[in-house]
């Protein structure tokens, strides 16, 4: 559970950073998980879909992507290829393993829904909360790719607002490798500008303006200068509010980062078919078949 101190900070800030929340055994067990799932690609059959961030790429309009939602599916690191040849070794160059895992992966399922992760829902206002999106991410030594500002509430879209990010540190997060960076307060002050949803007309995904769901790439520019790091050691838990600004920069040093992830959302609030994200990914648009928080 959090403490008052820690919800205080929540609220203020948007984003909040609890060490030593997983034992270190824990965290040894789930990087061995992720080196057991890296062992599992099979090459022939993979269509190498990269994982980025450029809104100018096409990779997330792929079914490979689109029905990864309740799978386990591997998504490579651009910089890992050379003229369309993959020239990192396997293990080294993966950028994110999901959308699904905690519902195939019993190491992670075991730190997703837990009566604790129930408690922190409760204190934060949920009434059903429901767990979705979730990955490991690896910032891959030396072609970690950048993450640019963002809100999850662009890419888990609630009517009115929910998603509460989780996300755990497997290794040290710090300015060299890639740490987590967020813009204090922007979830009082910035507003969803966009939204990441399927583009149910031609295929694939775009961002649309929420109001009007015309196309748009419209987001947040703030400073670079106003952004807090958030470098913290392995085991620690970082809660991540709906709106808050936060981002990630290239790993170009020689330490990796991994990190797993999942999201929450109310499962009383409204979840519509533009989602990219269903379960199953043909299903009609609700919360029905995310992941129960409280189960008991």
């Amino acid at each position: 559970m959090l403490t008052e101190k820690q919800l205080a900070q929540f609220d203020r800030d948007g984003c909040i950073a609890i060490e030593n929340y997983l034992s270190p055994e824990t965290v040894e067990e789930l990087n061995d998980e992720i080196q057991k799932l890296l062992g599992e690609i099979d090459l022939k059959t993979h269509p190498l879909t990269r994982f980025t961030t450029d809104e100018d790429e096409e990779h997330v309009g792929d079914d490979y992507f689109i029905n990864s939602s309740d799978k386990i599916r591997y998504f490579f690191e651009v910089d890992a290829f050379e003229n369309g040849e993959l020239v990192k070794p396997l293990p080294k160059a993966v950028n994110k393993i999901g959308h699904g895992l905690h519902m195939k992966n019993e190491a992670f399922k075991k730190i997703t829904i837990t009566e604790d992760i129930a408690a922190i829902c409760s204190q934060l206002g949920f009434k059903d909360p429901r767990a979705l999106q979730s990955m490991v991410i690896i910032k891959q030594p030396e072609i970690g790719g950048k993450v640019p500002n963002h809100q999850d509430g662009e890419f888990l879209y609630t009517e009115p607002q929910s998603c509460i990010g989780f996300w755990f540190a497997l290794e040290p997060c710090t300015v060299q490798n890639g740490c987590l960076s967020f813009l204090p307060g922007s979830h009082k002050t910035a507003e969803i500008k966009r939204r990441f949803v399927k583009d149910l007309e031609n295929g694939g995904t775009k961002f649309v303006d929420p109001k009007t769901l015309k196309d748009t790439k419209a987001t947040n520019d703030p400073n670079d200068s106003d952004f807090v790091c958030v470098e913290i050691p392995a085991g620690s838990l970082v809660l991540i509010h709906n709106k808050v600004i936060h981002k990630s920069e290239r790993n170009l040093s020689k330490m990796s980062r991994n990190a797993y992830t999942f999201h929450v959302i109310e499962g009383e609030a409204q979840y519509d078919e533009l989602n990219w994200l269903q379960v199953p990914p043909t299903s009609p648009a609700g919360t029905s078949q995310f992941s129960k928080i409280y189960v008991n």
